[in-house]
């Protein structure tokens, strides 16, 4: 039998109104395989990525309907994506099959064309072999193959329009039952309309709606009694229905017989006469106080959406997952609202998040009670802030617990004051106390009667320099309060311009190399000018030699830009370190003034992080955003972090 042979049977298989597609397209398998000479035949369709089997002849347990596997995994991957034929005569050695297709599947010969649904690619037709082919496809072939997929398509497309019909007239005839069966003493009213839009029949329920009896509505026009408002939308809903439509759910403003606005909420299909429409029948619903209910509830969500502070609502009758959560929720976490829904808050917990107050927190919702907590979160950004968390339970109607409504406030500015202002109080105690002693000392030797000529040798120095120690650490620690009270100013800083000021406060006997390896600027307050002198005039401070040298560099790695003040002195010692990386003080671990805070307190407030080691000398570093020319300043400044890193 010759190839128009063939195709004169499949044009039979899909001719005239059998709509059993599954058969037809069973039987155009069985032919394709005749043809083709190739023992497999099988329909698939692809959505989302993967790809299943719908209909197969031949397959032998290798292919069988109902069996998916990803699309990337599959013979037919190639086939969806190139206009035409994909024919292979050898998948273990053609690139166009993936091995692992071939693996699952064992078929190495292959021949595929794109089945297209209202223009939309809704799988393939593929014959294949599980051995090699010698020959290759010819183009008679290709072509037979792709007038079998246009065939399918086709068909589906009618399968699927047939469906919609049947679906439609099967919804028109509900209505029109629902109507039918809707008695005279209906809550709702019940109308008729003729051709030119005049009550035919309106129920006695529209007496308590708009206060018109039936029968001072009945052959007037319904447009006498809607709104202005509403008329466009009316007149549009009645030519709809009169073209055969129907209309579900249209909300339309009446004018009751007092004059008062009430929305009613109308459903209508078309009266039929034989082939025309010849009227409209409805209902319509008073829906007045619901729609008020609507818009106090949208002006609430509207209210919550934009709240400064987060809100969020978890279900407490699963693991608490979160179910809403408003936009300051996206401000305060830096998550979007979209992508956090279904997860417990959980998530924003991390290291440095304190067990005891998670603990407090699990307890007072599983007593179903309100909840008040500070606690460490991390925002998407990896940054952590001290965020106060306040849950109130909500209840049904019948008392049962069913969610948690969440407020989330971003306390992190109060938090690092309040620990700074427990930093101040200790350092001071501390070396105020230490210098104290020393300067009494001094005074009990002064007075006593052993004190000699010789043992004198050196006290004025000493009280001097016990008093500079004093009065520098009164300065920083006025220097430190004064930033903490200032308001964060982020803007654009100049690497340049900030070595060239810790540079001018140096003396004139250290040597001072800059390297700025970046054309981008930094992201922080001005403040981070008085940080970068500290650490400069601390690395010469410390360095005993008659030249120190420092090194101030700042290099790009593209969200940062990290500066390092580097000396050749004798090397930070490790509590100084220890102090740092820990944020906190200890009587065992803590930092000899307040000069290294100083420049905590400030990397930190924009986000940023510090550290200090000995490494043949010291070694501090500062990363903070990075900000081009173009990109507002809003747009890279970050909130501050948590602890003094």
């Amino acid at each position: 039998m010759d190839a128009s042979a063939y195709r004169e049977k499949i044009y039979d298989i899909f001719a005239g109104g059998n709509r059993d597609v599954v058969a037809r397209v069973d039987r155009a398998l069985d032919v394709g395989t005749e043809y083709l000479d190739l023992p497999v035949g099988f329909l698939t369709h692809v959505d989302d990525g993967q790809q299943e089997i719908v209909s197969a002849v031949g397959g032998q347990g290798t292919i069988r309907v109902g069996d998916s596997c990803p699309l990337d995994e599959a013979y037919c991957r190639r086939t969806v994506e190139i206009d035409g034929v994909l024919a292979v005569q050898n998948a273990t050695t053609s690139a166009s099959v993936d091995e692992q297709a071939v693996r699952a599947f064992g078929l190495d010969t292959y021949i595929g064309a794109k089945v297209v649904v209202d223009d939309e690619t809704f799988g393939t037709v593929c014959f294949a072999a599980e051995s090699g082919r010698e020959d290759a496809f010819t183009e008679t072939q290709e072509v037979f193959l792709e007038l079998l997929a246009k065939l399918i398509g086709q068909a589906l497309e009618r399968r699927a329009y047939e469906r919609e019909l049947e679906e439609r007239t099967a919804r028109l005839e509900r209505e029109k039952a629902r109507f039918e069966g809707i008695a005279e003493t209906s809550f709702d009213v019940l109308f008729r309309l003729d051709r030119s839009g005049t009550f035919t029949y309106v129920s006695s329920a529209v007496e308590r709606v708009l206060g018109y009896t039936p029968d001072e509505l009945t052959d007037a026009r319904f447009a006498a009694s809607v709104a202005e408002s509403s008329m466009n939308d009316a007149e549009t809903a009645f030519e709809r229905t009169m073209d055969g439509e129907t209309i579900e759910r249209v909300e339309l403003d009446f004018v009751d017989a007092a004059g008062e606005r009430v929305v009613v909420e109308v459903n209508a299909t078309p009266i039929r006469d034989g082939d025309g429409v010849v009227g409209v029948q409805g209902v319509g619903r008073d829906v007045t106080e619901r729609k008020e209910r609507e818009r106090e509830l949208r002006v609430k969500t509207r209210a919550m959406d934009e709240a400064r502070i987060g809100i969020s609502i978890s279900d407490a009758r699963d693991d608490l997952p979160l179910v809403y959560a408003n936009e300051g929720f996206e401000r305060v976490t830096g998550y979007d609202a979209a992508a956090v829904r279904g997860r417990n808050c959980r998530f924003l917990q991390g290291e440095a998040t304190d067990p005891s107050a998670v603990d407090e927190l699990r307890d007072r919702v599983d007593a179903g009670a309100p909840a008040s907590v500070e606690l460490v979160n991390y925002r998407a950004d990896g940054s952590p802030f001290w965020n106060q968390v306040r849950l109130s339970p909500v209840e049904d109607a019948d008392g049962d617990l069913t969610h948690f409504l969440g407020f989330q406030t971003d306390v992190t500015e109060r938090k690092r004051t309040e620990q700074l202002v427990r930093l101040l109080n200790r350092v001071l105690r501390h070396n105020l106390r230490n210098d104290l002693n020393v300067l009494l000392g001094v005074g009990t030797h002064l007075q006593s009667e052993r004190a000699t000529e010789e043992s004198l040798d050196g006290l004025g120095e000493r009280i001097e320099r016990t008093a500079n120690r004093l009065v520098n650490l009164s300065e920083q620690a006025r220097e430190l309060e004064r930033y903490a009270r200032r308001e964060r100013d982020p803007r654009r800083l100049d690497p340049t311009a900030l070595f060239d000021a810790a540079a001018d406060r140096l003396p004139e006997s250290a040597t001072v190399d800059t390297d700025v390896a970046t054309e981008r600027k930094i992201c922080a307050g001005p403040e981070l000018e008085q940080a970068v002198i500290e650490l400069a005039t601390n690395a010469v401070a410390h360095n005993p030699a008659t030249e120190p040298w420092v090194e101030l560099t700042a290099a790009d790695d593209g969200e940062w830009i990290e500066l390092t003040v580097r000396d050749d002195g004798p090397g930070i010692d490790e509590m100084e370190t220890a102090a740092i990386d820990e944020g906190a003080e200890t009587d065992l671990v803590h930092c000899s003034g307040l000069g290294l805070w100083l420049v905590n307190w400030i990397v930190t407030r924009y986000g940023g992080s510090f550290g200090i080691r000995a490494r043949d000398g010291t070694v501090a570093t500062i990363r903070l955003p990075a900000i081009d020319a173009e990109t507002p300043v809003e747009a890279v400044e970050r909130r501050p972090t948590v602890l003094f890193r």
